[in-house]
């Protein structure tokens, strides 16, 4: 074999080695992925539920505000 075909061997055998570490590693990964996932998943819907509480007291708030001026307002 000349030097070239050498180096291409050993860079396809490299290339392999990657391949199948990267194979070897791809349940765990992907595990991991869907954790993250989960996690960030989790501060989404505690962060809608915050914001939808807040909003929905604000609009309570503003109601009963208008409807307490207009009653107000009303009578005189």
């Amino acid at each position: 074999m000349g030097v070239e075909t050498k180096k291409m061997t050993n860079s396809i055998a490299t290339a392999g080695g990657e391949f199948g570490e990267r194979l070897k590693s791809w349940p765990e990964r992907i595990k991991s992925f869907y954790n993250d996932v989960r996690t960030e998943m989790r501060k989404v819907i505690i962060t809608v539920f915050l914001f939808g509480l807040f909003f929905w007291l604000v609009d309570l708030a503003i109601s009963k505000t208008l409807d307490n001026m207009l009653h107000y307002l009303a009578r005189h």
